[in-house]
Parts: C-alpha cells; structure tokens; sequence
C-alpha cells in the first residue's frame, strides 16, 4: 500500500536494503515517516525527506532528475555521503531544522552538485520543514525544491548582454573594442574564465578545443566576430569555458549571442547602417532571454491553456510583463497574469525575482490566492526584494463532483474577462487591492463557478492601454472583441484579441487563456 504511489521508483524502494539503514525494515517504519513519505509519493513536485539524526534520504521520482547521477544510490543513505559538496552550505540549515529551528526557506541558493561526472554549478529554490511525531518531537525534515539554475544562468547572461550593448554604443573606432568589450567580459568569471581577442583564420560557428595545459585546465571555444572575411584572418572571441557548467545548446546559444554582439558593433564601425542592426540584434537577444523565463503552461485533461506574449514596437526595450500556470501540491492549477513596473533591464530582472519567488511560496505552503499574495509581500520584505507589481493570481479548484470553482485574488491589476458558454462577456471586477509591494496590505479572495465552456481571458495593462483612449475604453474594446468567442478554443481566442490590436502596440502584452472542455 504504501508503494502504491510510487511510480517508477517502486522497484527501487523494493530492492533497497532498508534494514541496513538507521531507518531500519519499512514495515518497522513509524507512523509520522509512512505519512511523510506516502505525501511525497503523491506528490509531483520534487520532495525529499531527511530521516533522523543521520538525515537518511527518501524522496519521489520527481526528486530524481535534480540529482541525475546520485540515483538510485542516494535511497536510504545519509544526505551527508550523497551531497557531500554541497554539505558546508545544506547541513548546517538541515541541522538548525531538526534541532527546533522552525523552518527554511531559500530562494535562487548556489548549490554545487557533483552530479554528472563534475562538479556542476546548481541553484535551487528549497525549504527545509520539520516533520513531528505525535508528541511534537522532530522525527526528521521534509524538503520540496525546484531547479533554477537555467533561470539564474539566464538572468545573469541577460544583464552581462545588456552591459555589453551599451558599453559597445559608445564604440567610434575598431581598436577600441577590446578597452570597451574585455573588462565586462573578463568580470563575468562564472561563465567565462578566461576571455581575449586573437586574429585567427575564418572560424565557422562555435570550435572547441582543449585549453593548453593538459587535463583539468577546461575547454576553449573560438567564435568568428564581425563580417565574414574572405581569406586572411577573422577578429575572433577566443572563451575558456567553465568547468562546472555543462557545453550544452544554452551554453554556446550564450557564446554565439556575445559574438553577436561584438560582431554588430564591430561592423557598425566600418557601416553607419549596422548601427540599426545592433539595436535590433539587442531587442531580440533581450526579448529572447525575457521570453526563456516565461514557461510553458502544463497541458491537463479538460482544460485548454494558451499564452501569447508581445514586446512593445519601441527599440531596444524590455519590460516586467509576465504568464505562468502551473500545479501545486495539492492538484490545483495556479494562474499568473503580472506585470512589473518599468521597461528595461532591470524591470525584466525584477520580473524574474517576483516570479520565482511566488512559485516559490505558493508550492510551500498551499493556501488561498489572497494569503499567497500576503506572503510573497511579506518575502519580498524580508528578503529586500524592491518590486512594484500589479498581479492576478487565481486557483483552479475541482471538487468531488467535478464542479471547476476559480478563486482569485487582484493585487491592481486589470480584471479577467470571463467569455460564458452562451458568448456573454463580462469582466470580474473587484475592488482591487494594492500593488504588490507598495506596503502591508489585508488582501481579498474572489470566486466564480465555471461552467463547462467557459473561457478566461487573463492580460496585462499593454492589451488595453492606449495613448488617445481611457482604460474604460480599453476595457470595454476588449468586452466587444470577446463577445461571441465561446466557440473557439483557447488558441484561437488569444490570436483573435492579438489580431484586432489597433496599430503599432506601445507596450509590452501577455495573455493567458483558460478554457473548460
């Protein structure tokens, strides 16, 4: 019984020698361990529990991926042998825990891990919770995480791309791109260890090689920068590559998009024209990179989900406008519509910030929309995260008779537009309460039940904002352009919106659509 759940991982469990652990035989197992470990069994969110003085590791197959290698070996041994790089960093939080220390919380932690054959530059999103017998004595520590090494890896590669184009406005001659380009490159030491200029013979694409100096001293990677030349030698960015990071697409899509960068400001020197190229070249790397940190939204059983976003038509501008969807502990499905104030690097950054951490606290601690939003104030506080941003955050509940409930609650941000099986619009207007950030605020919780049919259009500000118009009138454009859109399904809802915007959009746009099948 206690297997049922347990997926994949069923034959591991059943071949562990448990008795040879401080766990001792599973049918000794106490009742606090069986209830933890049949919730996070039930779980799809990655869990591990951490038993006893020894913090022997359990987890469920969503767990896996984020120690790849040390699976399966890890089951039923001690989380000092299995994360022994790492133990400098996560024994001392796990040991405050279970010695009465309430619970952990971090956000984004640097956690290296030795997990495919190198030591590997990790960050994770992770809390640490006590797990109590029925006297209240901590038995041992359950740990739920999330990955964010690709979204740590990509903000900080979008800040140095940013940088880059702006020294590299100011270039006049050729020979000053290194004095303008080397010391920005060379401070970024994380993910490039070593960075020079060499001329070399024509490059294609990214050559790697071995860094001189025998085994251990890293890879390099060469990349062509400027105009193709035809014969002689090509200005080539030559990169010593990071040994705790793997050469994977993202990696060298990274390396390719500086060379990019070099390549447009080094041409524009010699070509007036390229320097229109360049601001083009960096609105969509920019773009590129903001729109990596929006997710997919999960694909579910009865329900449709679609998401659109657009970048405002002003060059060279990024902004704080974001979607997300997805579960939390529970089973209910979670929707975002935000929108970060300001339009540039930092506003994208500050986007990045809101959005993992409310992923964050709610997967945490599951409650309703209102108290989340609570609670992420309260993080962004303590952890000075300075964010001004309008929010939707509603929870998709489904009871026992399979009636769909939409629980929402709107920190100033425009309200969703729900589309009835019959067609009729109306949009659900609240009293909105403040933006997030903007103080210590008592939140409210909305709901409607949706029929079957039913289609919710979620949107930021850019959808209905316009120069010449009040946003009553945006308001009221987008009620007629939704009006009859019952029988289309959430794809073709969001094009039909995107396809009636009046002229050239003047700011960013983000749409999510629900729809009940």
């Amino acid at each position: 019984m206690l297997l049922d759940a347990a997926g994949a991982l069923r034959a591991c469990y059943e071949e562990t020698d448990w008795s040879a652990t401080s766990l001792g035989p599973m049918d000794a197992w106490s009742p606090a361990l069986r209830g933890a470990v049949d919730l996070a069994l039930h779980s799809s969110f990655p869990m591990t529990l951490l038993w006893g003085p020894e913090f022997t590791m359990v987890y469920n197959e969503a767990y896996t991926p984020l120690i790849a290698e040390k699976h399966p070996a890890a089951l039923g041994r001690p989380a000092r042998e299995v994360l022994s790089e790492a133990w400098h960093l996560i024994g001392p939080m796990m040991e405050g825990v279970r010695t009465g220390g309430g619970t952990t919380y971090v956000q984004d932690e640097h956690v290296p891990l030795l997990r495919r054959g190198f030591l590997e530059e990790c960050y994770f999103t992770f809390s640490f919770s006590p797990v109590r017998d029925e006297d209240g004595a901590v038995e041992g520590l359950m740990a739920i995480a999330t990955e964010t090494t690709q979204q740590v890896l990509d903000q900080r590669r979008l800040g140095l791309l940013t940088r880059l184009a702006g020294a590299l406005g100011d270039l006049q001659e050729a020979g000053e791109l290194p004095a303008l380009a080397l010391p920005l490159l060379r401070a970024d030491t994380r993910d490039l260890r070593a960075v020079d200029f060499q001329l070399l013979a024509q490059v294609e694409d990214v050559r790697l090689e071995d860094a001189p100096g025998g085994e251990g001293c890293g890879r390099l990677a060469s990349l062509a920068i400027g105009a193709r030349r035809h014969g002689g030698e090509q200005p080539t960015l030559v990169v010593r590559l990071s040994e705790e990071l793997a050469v994977d697409d993202a990696y060298l899509g990274f390396l390719r998009l500086l060379a990019t960068t070099l390549g447009q400001a080094l041409d524009r020197v010699v070509a007036r024209e390229a320097e229109r190229s360049v601001a083009a070249a960096t609105r969509e790397l920019a773009e590129a990179l903001q729109r990596s940190l929006l997710t997919h939204p999960p694909a579910l059983p009865g329900l449709q989900l679609a998401v659109r976003y657009i970048a405002a038509a002003k060059q060279a501008q990024i902004g704080g406008d974001w979607y997300d969807a997805f579960l939390v502990p529970d089973g209910s499905l979670v929707l975002v519509i935000g929108d970060v104030a300001g339009h540039d690097q930092h506003a994208a950054a500050a986007m990045a910030q809101a959005r993992n951490l409310l992923r964050g606290v709610a997967q945490t601690a599951p409650a309703s929309p209102a108290r989340v939003l609570q609670d992420l104030d309260a993080a962004m506080r303590t952890l000075e995260v300075d964010v001004l941003a309008t929010v939707v955050l509603a929870q998709l509940d489904t009871d026992a008779q399979g009636r769909r409930t939409l629980r929402w609650s709107n920190a100033g941000h425009p309200p969703p537009a729900l589309i009835a099986p019959d067609g009729a619009v109306r949009l659900l207007e609240s009293r909105p309460d403040l933006m997030l950030g903007a103080g210590r605020h008592e939140r409210a919780d909305h709901e409607v039940v949706l029929e079957p049919g039913a289609t919710v259009v979620f949107y930021t500000d850019g959808l209905i904002e316009r120069r010449s118009a009040s946003l009553d009138d945006g308001m009221a454009w987008l009620t007629r352009v939704l009006a009859g859109q019952d029988g289309r399904d959430a794809e073709a809802v969001c094009d039909h919106v995107l396809a009636q915007l009046p002229g050239v959009v003047e700011d960013d746009v983000a749409l999510l659509t629900l729809r009940l099948g």
